[in-house]
């Protein structure tokens, strides 16, 4: 494989690309999550795509889109509670199945590092669902540590 990642705003090919970690949160919670729909996918990101801070990134092998990172650049301003600081966050990250072991989302979140430090940003913030194992043993041995949980209650 020649692989190579590059910066995109073709909200076409991040909405077919979306269907994997979509199809995923769907299996785990249904209850939250729609079926993927192209049409919908393809006029959300195209819209946010406008937004200058969103970038995504795909991973290709020659003309093959294999996977992308979604981040934002997020500068927390300083309140009563907290300074100010800011982070890389991760929206969604997503290698196509059948490519998936290979080294690729590695890859992309090295590339994800690459960008924190040029822009002298020194954290990297992501969530996941706590159902998705896949994730969470990828973050793990990505060395990402949990400093915030989320929790919920449902009322009946």
């Amino acid at each position: 494989m020649e692989l190579e990642i590059i910066q995109t705003t073709d909200h076409e090919l991040i909405a077919r690309l979306n269907k994997d970690v979509h199809d995923l949160h769907v299996s785990l919670y249904p209850e939250y999550f729609k079926p993927y729909n192209y049409a919908a996918m393809n006029d959300f990101y195209q819209h946010i795509m406008g937004n200058s801070k969103f970038r995504f990134y795909i991973i290709m092998d020659q003309e093959q889109s294999l996977g992308y990172v979604w981040i934002e650049i997020k500068d927390y301003e300083e309140n009563a509670f907290r300074n100010s600081y800011k982070v890389v966050y991760v929206h969604q990250l997503s290698v196509a199945e059948e490519f998936r072991h290979k080294g690729l989302g590695y890859q992309l979140m090295s590339k994800v590092e690459q960008i924190a430090k040029e822009n002298s940003i020194h954290k990297i913030e992501l969530d996941y669902w706590v159902d998705n194992k896949m994730a969470s043993s990828f973050y793990e041995k990505l060395d990402y540590k949990k400093y915030r949980e989320f929790v919920f209650k449902g009322v009946e």
